[in-house]
């Protein structure tokens, strides 16, 4: 079933010459998971971070890092997240040969294991490792940038996912996360909520304002259910 809606700030938005005081930051205003958007300037264009910033900024919250690697081939670089203090991995069917194979390897290290659907790629990617992630995450962007605007088709693949966790998971007592990140502001948030989604990430929308407005911001996400 849906769980209560978490809201995890991608520090992609955050001040990267003061990222630990962000984190900080996010922390003290109601974050609960932190999003990290990992990028390798060849599976998407754009160049972010790597472990050893992930090692830096452990110290600065006890709240869960939720590690997407938007990176290929992703296996070679998952048990350095790991070893960096990642809680969830998310990786993409593309970024790899094997995804099972993946998955496996996440969950071999202790974490959460992700999955994440671009725009184009279809709900059936799934078909045969629902009983291997802990995390769906649907792109309602093309990743690599942040700032952009939510992709509308993206509803009905939130419905799909979330009509497929829950059968999959009904009677079992089994917890899996429907994150959705792209374009998510305080007006879309309600709509990707009502479709199903449980996990919010959202980057200019938590981080605009500056601090003082981080706690605000975050409150107006979560909307109504709260």
């Amino acid at each position: 079933m849906q769980q209560p809606v978490r809201i995890a700030p991608s520090i992609l938005s955050a001040d990267f010459a003061n990222l630990g005081a962000e984190v900080r930051a996010v922390d003290a205003a109601g974050a609960d998971y932190i999003h990290i958007d990992v990028m390798d300037g060849h599976f998407v264009p754009n160049l972010t971070i790597g472990p050893m910033v992930v090692q830096a900024l452990r110290p600065h919250s006890a709240k869960v890092f939720d590690v997407h690697l938007m990176i290929s081939p992703v296996d070679a670089f998952v048990a350095g997240f790991a070893k960096a203090g990642a809680d969830i991995i998310t990786v993409h069917p593309e970024a790899g040969p094997h995804l099972h194979r993946t998955l496996q390897l996440i969950r071999s290290l202790g974490k959460k294991a992700g999955v994440a659907l671009n725009p184009a790629t279809p709900v059936s990617v799934l078909d045969y490792v629902m009983d291997d992630v802990d995390m769906i995450l649907v792109m309602s962007v093309n990743p690599g940038f942040g700032g952009q605007s939510f992709i509308n088709s993206q509803k009905d693949k939130i419905r799909a996912i979330r009509q497929r966790i829950d059968a999959v998971t009904a009677g079992t007592g089994r917890v899996i996360d429907l994150e959705v990140d792209g374009g998510i502001n305080a007006e879309l948030a309600p709509v990707a909520i009502a479709a199903g989604a449980d996990v919010l990430v959202a980057g200019t929308a938590t981080f605009q304002g500056g601090p003082e407005a981080y706690a605000d911001n975050i409150r107006r996400l979560r909307g109504p259910l709260v």
